[in-house]
């Protein structure tokens, strides 16, 4: 079984630029090539995403496109920096269109993101890691994503200014690898079960 897994790399940095978000995310990226997922990383500063709470706010909107993209993947993982003890200010965007698309159907009226898993990978130099991932966590069971046990992974550095992920050489961290490990291979599991055994429409049908 072919899956398909979408990354959204909520850094600030477009894609010129070396992301220490991007690098943590590649550590799940690896695993999820030896369980024959097929993995693509959007780095969203590179997109024109307009404010707003749906799935397409009009002329020069590159949400649309994203989303469509989210609607094909089986697992999507949002990573984001951390800015101030909190998730970054595009990631903080990007869960908001995620939200305003949650009424969309699919062929069971159920919303688009049901039978999808999601996790979430956070970096940083500061505070605030598990309130960064609790935040988009549940943001995504609550439109509709399934969210399997321990499918965050994080890297935070000494408080204050200093080395990030890279230059810190956080790919040594034992709990943060690991951390990459559990959360692709549950991520994985549970993206199997729910193709094999879709939740039933009864009961979470969407009524217009």
């Amino acid at each position: 079984m072919t899956l398909k897994a979408l990354f959204l790399n909520g850094s600030l940095k477009t894609r010129e630029e070396t992301s220490n978000t991007e690098s943590l995310m590649n550590e799940v990226i690896t695993h999820f090539e030896k369980e024959n997922v097929q993995s693509e990383t959007l780095r969203l500063a590179d997109y024109n995403i307009k404010f707003g709470i749906s799935e397409d706010e009009g002329e020069g909107d590159d949400w649309p496109l994203i989303l469509e993209k989210i609607k094909a993947a089986d697992i999507l993982v949002i990573g984001t920096p951390l800015w101030i003890g909190e998730k970054s200010s595009i990631t903080t965007l990007a869960m908001k269109r995620i939200y305003g698309g949650s009424s969309l159907t699919n062929e069971k009226g159920q919303s688009i993101y049901y039978n999808k898993v999601a996790g979430v990978v956070v970096t940083g130099n500061e505070d605030g890691a598990k309130h960064a991932a609790s935040s988009v966590l549940y943001g995504l069971t609550h439109c509709g994503f399934t969210i399997p046990p321990n499918v965050d992974t994080y890297w935070v550095g000494e408080a204050g200014p200093g080395a990030s992920y890279i230059e810190a050489e956080g790919y040594k961290n034992d709990f943060t690898m690991q951390h990459a490990k559990t959360m692709a291979y549950n991520l994985v599991h549970f993206a199997r079960t729910l193709k094999e055994n879709p939740i039933p429409a009864e009961g979470n049908i969407i009524k217009s």
